[in-house]
């Protein structure tokens, strides 16, 4: 059974409108790497998405899980979903 976790509140503009001030958004740099150090989590996709948003799948193949981010132009990553298998 997957468990899908929406972590982006009522809607992922809020995550992409500019600096963010949500829980579940911070730089970069701060996501992929808790996303690395805390699930063994690294990038295995990513795209081009509205308002030249990145949207990243990263996952662990030794733990099964798995996270969504989107990344604004202003460099701020907000989680979207997460979960497992």
């Amino acid at each position: 059974m997957k468990t899908v976790k929406m972590t982006c509140g009522l809607s992922l503009a809020l995550c992409l409108a500019g600096p963010a001030s949500a829980q579940n958004c911070a730089p970069r740099d701060m996501v992929v790497d808790r996303l690395a150090a805390k699930y063994g989590e690294s990038r295995q996709s990513m795209g081009l998405g509205a308002n030249n948003a990145v949207v990243e799948v990263f996952a662990s193949p030794e733990t099964g899980t798995w996270t969504i981010t989107v990344t604004s132009v202003y460099g701020v990553t907000c989680l979207v979903a997460s979960g497992q298998a």
